[in-house]
C-alpha cells in the first residue's frame, strides 16, 4: 500500500455543492471549521480514510455508496435536518463528549435526521432527542432508551442461541438514547429468523419498527 493523499476539506463554508469522497487512496479531513449546507455528500471510502473533526452539516445529504463500518466520528459533527442513503453499521451519532478530550467531542449534535433510507445495523445514538429523527422501518428497528428499558428487554424469551438484544446496557454510555439494528443481519448472527424475532420486538411500544 503506497502513501495516502490528504484531502483537506476546511475553514470554510459550502452551499449548494456535491462532493465525493470516492478515492481510496486518499485520507479525507472534514474540518475544523467546516460548514456544508444543502450540499450532498458522496461517502465510498472506509471508516478510516474520513476523518471528521467538528464540521456542521445542515439540510446535506449523504449518499454512502460502500458500507461505512465502526465510523465513531460522526459524534465529532453536527448534523441537523440531513439525510442518510445506504448502509451503515457500528455509527456512533450524536453527543457524547465522554468519548474523548479534543473540544470537536463537545460539538457532537444530532436533530430532525431522516434514516429512513438507510440501512443502520448496531448503530448508537446519543445525548440527542430520537423524536426528531426518522428512522428506517422493517426489516430494521430501533429500539428507544434501551439502557431505561433493559430490564423489560431481559424480561421476555428471545429466539435463537442467545437473548439477542439483551446486551450489557449498563456498561453502555448513559448519553445512549436509541440503538439502531437490522433484523435480517441479527438473526443469520444468532441463527433465528427475521419473523420470529419481530414476535417478540412487536410486544414493545419502545421499539420503533
Amino acid at each position: 500500500m503506497g502513501w495516502l493523499t490528504n484531502v483537506l476539506i476546511e475553514n470554510k463554508a459550502v452551499e449548494n455543492e456535491r462532493l465525493e469522497l470516492t478515492d481510496k487512496n486518499s485520507l479525507y479531513f472534514l474540518g475544523p471549521n467546516l460548514t456544508l449546507r444543502n450540499c450532498t455528500v458522496v461517502l465510498k471510502v472506509s471508516a478510516r480514510n474520513l476523518i471528521i473533526i467538528g464540521a456542521r452539516f445542515t439540510d446535506c445529504a449523504f449518499e454512502v455508496e460502500q458500507e461505512l463500518k465502526s465510523h465513531q466520528q460522526w459524534i465529532k459533527a453536527s448534523l441537523k435536518g440531513c439525510r442518510f442513503k445506504g448502509r451503515l453499521s457500528g455509527c456512533e451519532f450524536g453527543h457524547w463528549p465522554e468519548y474523548g478530550t479534543e473540544p470537536e467531542y463537545q460539538l457532537g449534535s444530532i436533530e430532525d435526521c431522516d434514516f429512513t433510507e438507510a440501512r443502520l445495523d448496531g448503530c448508537r445514538f446519543h445525548g440527542c432527542d430520537p423524536r426528531t429523527l426518522r428512522f428506517p422501518k422493517w426489516p430494521s428497528f430501533t429500539i428507544l432508551d434501551p439502557i431505561g428499558h433493559s430490564h423489560e428487554l431481559n424480561s421476555v424469551k428471545w429466539p435463537g442461541s442467545s437473548n439477542i438484544l439483551v446486551k450489557n446496557f449498563y456498561k453502555w454510555p448513559p448519553s445512549t438514547v436509541a440503538l439502531a439494528d437490522h433484523a435480517p443481519t441479527v438473526a443469520k448472527q444468532f441463527g433465528t429468523t427475521p419473523e420470529e424475532l419481530k414476535a417478540v420486538i412487536e410486544q414493545f411500544d419502545f421499539i420503533v419498527y
